[in-house]
């Protein structure tokens, strides 16, 4: 799996001009499936995600959690993380997961989110969408599973 997680004043996903998911103060996730990746995977990065401590104190350290600001999600899967660009001019994208065991894992990993989080919204698995957002910082986290 990997995730482009972007800590954000404001994001907004929409599909032909509709906007389907909205968040304030939190972070925007953008997830891939790889072809290896598996559903036991998901309670680890959900973990990781929502305890990273990437958001200011009273100190403008960071040193807050998703939890302790009481943050929101906006979840948008994103298959082309899986982009190799090594060879040619046309990104391959052969490492990504199959378009129904892909949404499967993004299903899940949304739910588990929402076990955890108050406020979870999304894109729409395999949609052309559009996201609008206000990187804080900036600041954006890469996470690769094949890093873990």
């Amino acid at each position: 799996m990997k995730f482009v997680i972007q800590r954000v004043n404001y994001a907004d996903v929409k599909i032909d001009s509709e906007i389907v998911g909205s968040i304030r103060h939190g972070l925007l996730i953008f997830f891939g499936a790889g072809q290896q990746d598996t559903p036991d995977m998901l309670p680890k990065y959900v973990d990781k995600i929502i305890k990273m401590r990437i958001f200011q104190d009273e100190n403008d350290k960071t040193n807050l959690s998703l939890e302790d600001v009481k943050g929101e999600l906006l979840i948008v899967s994103q298959f082309t993380l899986y982009a190799d660009c090594r060879k040619g001019n046309r990104p391959s994208f052969i490492n990504a997961g199959a378009p129904d065991m892909a949404n499967s894992l993004y299903e899940q990993f949304v739910a588990l989110c929402r076990e955890r989080v108050p406020k979870v919204e999304t894109g729409r698995f395999g949609a052309d969408m559009k996201v609008s957002l206000e990187n804080d910082g900036p600041f954006t986290i890469v996470i690769d599973s094949e890093d873990f």
